[in-house]
């Protein structure tokens, strides 16, 4: 399949492109004269809430449900199906039209995991506005940022959002922000949450249940609004070296052709069955894969507001796999270590019924083995890790389920994508051979579904993705491909550290590490050094219940990873830690944990989830606050 769409890309996406609906099919597939690098399915039109939403009604499958929404944290679950969705919808899209919102006109959207975060984002694409989500719970500063940069006519928000067991109130972060951004959008619509109902500004905000109430009073309705293949559905912030966020572009059409297909084609999935992607909306995971690829394919996509642990506890996802009849589960990898951290030896799975489940997928940051056998041991199903980035909307190596899975080799990705030519290149841009760490670069253009540009800065999108190697794409990983042709991705470029001119993989001491089994989680940083440059320090979780002593067990990694890997590591520190600084998303901070160890100044990160822990890195080190 994917030889196929290298060697005649333009035949291989026109056929995938017959699964979706279109108002008017594209005059070209593939235009390379056009954009930066090219655009694909130029000259077609269509609407993403129609193919997400109106077409399975109109095929009669209405009643199917939609979305599963599961609260573990506010005890609510409800269940929506394709006609209750299109009615929530086509509602709030007239709610939205009434405001002044048209074709091209630009929504933020800063709302909690419920299902009208899905309604929104729907609405936006049925009128041809463009979405902005920002994930709930940012900062005021952060959400400031990109409500200036992206300029919207309205605000859609929820009165708070819920942490586990802690209220996150969002309206008076939105308030600050507004008060900082010289954007200001002309309303802004608040779902009141009982949890914390919000004080609404007059004249400015709007209660959501009481305009969507008029709406249905008034029995209004808005049809979807054709749009070009090429056209915007959203732009979605990502963090940028410089600091200021970089608005990642998702072109309407390839984005749902190539999402379409991976439904069957990686994931395995048939329409009707019930797929769940363990993310937030916040995040691009969400965007492709709780909300528009699940819907668009005809799936039952479950939105859940909830942790995998603590909500109530370690068996959180094996209820909702049992209570929904899930199929397949994508969810990060530091999920799975939370829930092996409490429950190591996987007893809370034999509560529950999980004879439908077929597939565990794993991606959002490297996946250790240790993980991935552990996961096979205690589900008995397949483990499949697979790689992506925001900036590409979906998977770019993955093993294909639905072609017929290949065999698993622990701690690879997987192969290539349809669409993806990835190559491993060398600092001087040259192909490097088979098993050689560089650096990843996708061969250029993109597969359908990636960026076609970054929001009204054509010059940063060369600067960050095309310059360093000319005709390719700059992925900002590191790796190598085996001779079968998987890849492996062992860090992004900086976390490869130089060893007295030894380049290193601090994903592959990490895979060493998490083979101890008092460990629970682990993350190696490259610190300075004045003899070697740098050297590398790992910091490790223990597992609950470990009885051994952490200096005992620091001894004990120290001499695994100079066994696995040799003394040209350098490996001599290790620090028990009580947990490692993450993102929202799940993502360590390793970035943040190397400015402390080398007494840097650093800044809080506005995707940190609890800031203490930083404090904790700190204390364990020996280190101050820079």
């Amino acid at each position: 399949m994917r030889e196929r769409a290298m060697r005649n890309p333009e035949e291989f996406w026109k056929e995938a492109a017959q699964g979706i609906d279109w108002m008017r099919r594209p005059a070209k597939i593939f235009d390379a004269s056009a954009g930066v690098y090219g655009r694909w399915f130029e000259g077609g039109r269509l609407n993403a809430c129609y193919n997400a939403v109106d077409r399975h009604v109109e095929r009669g499958r209405g009643s199917q449900p939609a979305i599963i929404y599961d609260s573990p944290v506010t005890g609510a679950k409800r269940v929506i199906s394709y006609n209750g969705l299109l009615a929530e919808v086509t509602l709030l899209a007239a709610v939205l039209h009434d405001l002044g919102v048209g074709k091209g006109d630009r929504v933020v959207i800063y709302m909690p995991m419920v299902p009208e975060a899905a309604f929104a984002m729907l609405a936006c694409a049925r009128l041809g506005a463009i979405h902005s989500v920002v994930f709930g719970g940012f900062s005021a500063r952060e959400l400031a940022t990109r409500i200036a940069d992206v300029k919207p006519k309205v605000v859609l928000a929820a009165s708070c959002g819920i942490e586990g067991a802690r209220i996150v109130p969002y309206k008076p972060l939105l308030d600050d922000a507004l008060e900082m951004s010289e954007a200001k959008p002309g309303a802004c619509v608040i779902l009141q949450r009982p949890q914390a109902e919000a004080k609404l500004c007059k004249g400015r905000d709007h209660d959501w249940a009481t305009l969507v109430d008029r709406a249905r009073a008034a029995g209004k309705s808005v049809d979807c609004v054709a749009v070009d293949a090429t056209a915007p559905l959203y732009v979605l912030y990502t963090s940028g070296t410089t600091g200021k966020p970089k608005g990642v572009v998702r072109d309407t059409g390839g984005y749902l052709v190539a999402l379409n297909w991976s439904m069957k084609g990686l994931y395995g999935i048939r329409p009707g069955e019930v797929f769940w992607t363990a993310s937030d909306v916040g995040w691009v995971v969400g965007h492709s894969y709780i909300v528009y690829a699940p819907l668009v394919y005809g799936a039952t996509s479950v939105l859940y507001e909830g942790k995998p642990v603590s909500t109530p506890d370690a068996g959180a996802f094996w209820r909702v796999i049992s209570e929904h009849g899930v199929k397949a589960l994508f969810t990060a990898p530091t999920a799975l270590r939370a829930i092996r951290k409490e429950d190591p030896e996987g007893k809370l799975i034999a509560k529950y019924d999980l004879k439908d489940f077929r597939t565990l997928f794993l991606a959002g940051e490297r996946a250790d083995p240790e993980t991935i056998q552990w996961a096979e041991k205690v589900l008995k199903v397949p483990v499949i890790d697979h790689w992506w980035q925001t900036e590409t909307g979906w998977a770019i190596a993955g093993n294909p389920v639905g072609l017929g899975q290949l065999p698993v080799k622990y701690g690879s990705t997987g192969v290539p994508m349809p669409g993806y030519d990835v190559q491993i290149l060398d600092e001087a841009g040259k192909q490097v051979p088979a098993g050689t760490m560089g650096s990843v670069a996708i061969k250029l253009p993109l597969a359908p579904g990636c960026l076609p540009d970054l929001w009204r800065d054509e010059a940063r999108f060369r600067s960050s993705y095309l310059e360093d190697f000319p005709g390719y794409y700059r992925t900002g990983d590191a790796g190598f491909i085996d001779a079968d042709g998987y890849i492996f991705v062992m860090g992004r470029t900086d976390d490869i550290i130089n060893v007295a001119g030894h380049r290193l993989s601090t994903g592959g001491m990490e895979e060493v590490i998490a083979m101890h089994p008092a460990v629970a989680e682990c993350a190696v940083i490259g610190v300075k050094d004045a003899i070697k440059g740098e050297i590398p320090c790992g910091f490790i979780v223990l597992k609950s219940g470990v009885s051994q002593s952490p200096i005992d067990i620091e001894k004990e990694v120290v001499a695994l990873v100079r066994e696995k890997i040799g003394p040209v590591a350098a490996f001599k520190t290790v620090v028990t830690v009580g947990r490692l600084p993450k993102t929202r998303s799940g993502k360590i901070l390793r970035g943040t944990m190397k400015k402390i160890a080398d007494d840097e100044a650093w800044t809080m990160p506005a995707t940190i989830e609890d800031a203490t822990v930083l404090d904790e890195v700190a204390d364990a080190l020996g280190k101050t606050r820079g």
